[in-house]
């Protein structure tokens, strides 16, 4: 169970790019089987062509009892005619150096280098490859296709991340109802971690539900409680 509550933090943290907003305020509920564990709060900035994400995770309630922590992710780069092309990432923690990673994208060179707590790599670079929090911003930048497709980057590695459109359901939340997509992760097998995003059509298909389920079962969601843009 610890694992996926540190999985679900350290991930907390969709109409073409100039027609979304330039600034975005989000909060968000983290709750483990109905219990409140964390809050999020995020911010975009877009201006002219350069964005920042900025992401801070917070544990609260029983989590808080034996992991009072806070974990920040953030993302900064470009806008272009795909969307979000990230020139850095950033994650950390407020207690300790444990988890920490920031990652450079060479788009010139096709590599990420990054530096995971003191280690140094470099791995290659997939075009319109996302970061841990940018991805969930990129859909924003996307039609709604039946099935999705994107390389995402956790600051370490790359991977392909493969999501298709299960239905159209209107859904309620602490920040209003909502009509919109819902997208789940398609995964190879029982070991791979599980992810569903429910996107607001009305609201530039911004995501304001997430489920995490890891390989033992364990679900934590992700809940919008708060939404501001302009």
């Amino acid at each position: 169970m610890k694992t996926l509550i540190a999985f679900a933090l350290f991930l907390l943290a969709s109409g073409a790019a100039l027609a979304t907003p330039s600034e975005i305020a989000a909060e968000y509920q983290l709750t483990f089987t109905g219990i409140t564990i964390g809050h999020v709060s995020e911010t975009f900035q877009r201006k002219g062509d350069t964005y920042a994400i900025r992401s801070v995770a917070s544990s609260e309630g029983p989590l808080k009892i034996f992991l009072d922590d806070q974990i920040t992710l953030s993302s900064s780069g470009r806008v272009v005619a795909t969307g979000l092309q990230p020139l850095e990432f950033e994650q950390h923690r407020a207690h300790g150096s444990k988890g920490a990673v920031q990652a450079t994208f060479d788009w010139a060179k096709g590599v990420m280098l990054s530096n995971d707590e003191g280690k140094r790599s470099e791995t290659p670079l997939p075009e319109q490859t996302q970061d841990r929090i940018s991805v969930m911003y990129q859909f924003m930048n996307l039609k709604a296709d039946p099935t999705v497709a994107m390389h995402m980057s956790n600051g370490r590695k790359v991977e392909l991340y493969t999501y298709r459109l299960v239905d159209e359901p209107h859904i309620a939340t602490p920040a209003g109802e909502f009509d919109t997509l819902h997208y789940e992760r398609v995964v190879s097998g029982p070991k791979e971690s599980k992810a569903e995003v429910w996107l607001a059509k009305d609201r530039f298909n911004f995501p304001v539900r997430v489920e995490f389920v890891d390989p033992k079962g364990f679900r934590v969601e992700q809940t919008l409680v708060g939404l501001t843009s302009r």
